[in-house]
C-alpha cells in the first residue's frame, strides 16, 4: 500500500502563494499521472491540474490557468503545486493524486493523499 501525504497548505491573504507538497510513503515502479484536485463543502471534487507523466503534459482547469503550475518528479514519487496569485475562489481542500504502478506485478492504481486546506482570506 502506499500512503500520500500533504503539506503546504494554510490561510493565505488575496494575491498571495502558496506550494503544496506530495510525497507518496515509497516510490512507485511507474507512474502514469499526478494530479491535483480541490472540492469545498457542497461541491463535487474539481481538477485542478494533472501531469501525464509518460508525454509528458499538463492540463490546467481554465480557473487557474497562468496562476498554478505542477510539477513532479516520477523517481522520488513527489508532485508539487505552485500557487500564485491566490483568491478568495480558490479556498477548498486540496487533494493530492497519483495514478500508476507500485510494482511490476500489479495493475494501475489510483491512490489519494488525505487532503490540506487552502484558505485565502484577508
Amino acid at each position: 500500500q502506499v500512503h500520500l501525504v500533504e503539506s503546504g497548505g494554510g490561510l493565505v491573504q488575496p494575491g498571495g502563494s502558496l506550494r503544496l507538497s506530495c510525497a507518496a510513503s515509497r516510490r512507485f515502479h511507474s507512474i502514469a499521472t499526478m494530479a491535483w484536485y480541490r472540492q469545498v463543502p457542497g461541491k463535487q471534487r474539481e481538477l485542478v491540474a494533472i501531469m501525464d507523466t509518460l508525454r509528458p503534459t499538463m492540463n490546467y482547469a481554465e480557473s487557474v490557468k497562468g496562476r498554478f503550475f505542477i510539477s513532479g518528479d516520477n523517481i522520488e514519487s513527489t508532485v508539487v503545486l505552485q500557487m500564485n496569485s491566490l483568491t478568495p475562489e480558490d479556498t477548498a481542500v486540496y487533494y493530492c493524486n497519483i495514478a500508476g504502478w507500485i510494482t511490476d506485478r500489479v495493475g494501475r492504481m489510483d491512490f489519494w493523499g488525505q487532503g490540506t486546506q487552502v484558505t485565502v482570506s484577508s
